[in-house]
């Protein structure tokens, strides 16, 4: 009796073993032959296909990807990280807003874990921007660029920093700065609009500038740019492309962010007359022409808060990554529907279209967040790091599928 009773269950579980492991799209709700699913959400165009594989971590189990990527942790107690910058050595540098801190994350035995968090300057006036040039690290505040000079020979005990540039402008408001040198050798320093929706006659304000590694020669690149926090240049044809916020308090659904693309000096993208390419502002619109500025090359999600971004020029992932752009979604503040929260993807095919779909998601979680992606990061090795000012993290994305 016994015998037959688990010769019966046997049977049982080797039919569920079947069921679960014979069909290709196993897990995968309303998938198509290759495994793709598009999602219902609002935010969503497109999806890639995602697993929900375990993870070591209670958090990061929570994060879905696609097939053959995992996530772990580079870094823990990076408080309030934001925009970072790699180091030829492969410190990483962090900055920070609201904390006032900017932090180097050594990773010595190149084991994709930092070593340590340095935190290399505290006090600061929101020092959210980092970038390094000929062995200096560069921090912006709200109103000046200082520099650190041999700073990876020294980050316990880092010179006194010097002043590159202190006249931009004081106001907190969109204040905090992304920062990085381009091709030119110049470094990029954006100022956003002061304000939710307003005109400024300053040309500083609501515009991408550029000057000289000691501060000179500031000039003005792209203006009508209401807060952009991450930009990128493409690795081929070297063309600035940046992200943007788009206005509050025209709806849940208006404007979209963007995704734009300013391959010369002098273009000017909208703000504050003309939203996403094709929405003339209810106040600041009247009289104006949405032809007459630069549209987006992708509209991104509707207050989604659409910050670092970053062409992939690494060799882990599949090739359909290459020099394709990561992006991460802060996520909403004032939104009916929580959206965003996650890390996006923008791939352009082999005709030029381009689709802009989800990555790595689960930082919201039945409307609540438990963190908020800032910035993205291509280390040596092929893997991509997000930072993570909510839960304090900076987060390891590799590949090891087929």
């Amino acid at each position: 009796m016994k015998q037959s009773t688990i010769l019966k269950w046997s049977t049982c579980l080797l039919v569920v073993l079947c069921q679960l492991g014979c069909s290709s799209n196993s897990g995968k709700p309303d998938a198509n032959e290759e495994g793709e699913r598009t999602s219902t959400a609002a935010q969503d165009t497109a999806s890639e296909n995602v697993t929900e594989a375990p993870a070591a971590d209670a958090d990061l189990a929570k994060i879905s990807l696609p097939d053959g990527f995992q996530i772990s942790y580079f870094a823990r107690n990076v408080v309030n990280a934001r925009s970072m910058a790699l180091g030829p050595d492969g410190t990483l540098y962090v900055g920070s807003r609201d904390k006032g801190s900017v932090y180097a994350l050594p990773d010595r035995n190149k084991d994709g874990k930092a070593d340590e968090v340095i935190t290399i300057a505290s006090g600061l006036n929101m020092p959210n921007g980092v970038a390094l040039r000929n062995g200096s690290l560069f921090v912006a505040e709200i109103s000046r660029i200082t520099r650190y000079d041999n700073i990876a020979q020294n980050l316990k005990n880092p010179p006194k920093p010097a002043v590159v540039y202190d006249k931009f402008p004081t106001e907190e408001h969109h204040g905090w700065k992304y920062i990085a040198f381009g091709p030119d050798d110049k470094l990029y320093v954006p100022v956003g609009a002061p304000c939710n929706i307003c005109l400024r006659k300053e040309p500083v304000y609501a515009a991408i500038s550029r000057m000289n590694p000691d501060g000179s020669g500031l000039e003005v690149f792209a203006s009508g740019v209401r807060n952009t926090v991450g930009f990128d240049w493409h690795p081929t044809t070297k063309e600035l492309w940046f992200t943007d916020n788009g206005r509050d308090l025209m709806g849940d659904n208006m404007p979209p962010d963007e995704l734009n693309r300013a391959p010369k000096k002098g273009m000017h993208f909208g703000y504050p007359f003309c939203h996403a390419g094709e929405t003339l502002d209810p106040e600041f619109g009247k009289g104006k022409n949405c032809a007459d500025y630069t549209a987006p090359v992708q509209k991104l999600n509707p207050h989604g808060g659409t910050l670092g971004m970053e062409f992939y020029t690494g060799n882990m992932f599949p090739e359909n990554y290459k020099n394709q752009i990561f992006i991460a979604e802060h996520g909403s503040w004032n939104r009916t529907e929580k959206i965003g929260y996650r890390l996006s993807l923008y791939r352009t095919d082999a005709q030029g279209k381009g689709s802009f779909v989800p990555f790595a998601a689960g930082w919201l979680q039945d409307g609540k967040e438990w963190g908020r992606p800032v910035d993205v990061e291509v280390m040596p090795d092929g893997s991509l790091l997000v930072s993570d000012d909510m839960n304090d993290a900076i987060y390891r994305i590799t590949y090891s599928g087929k």
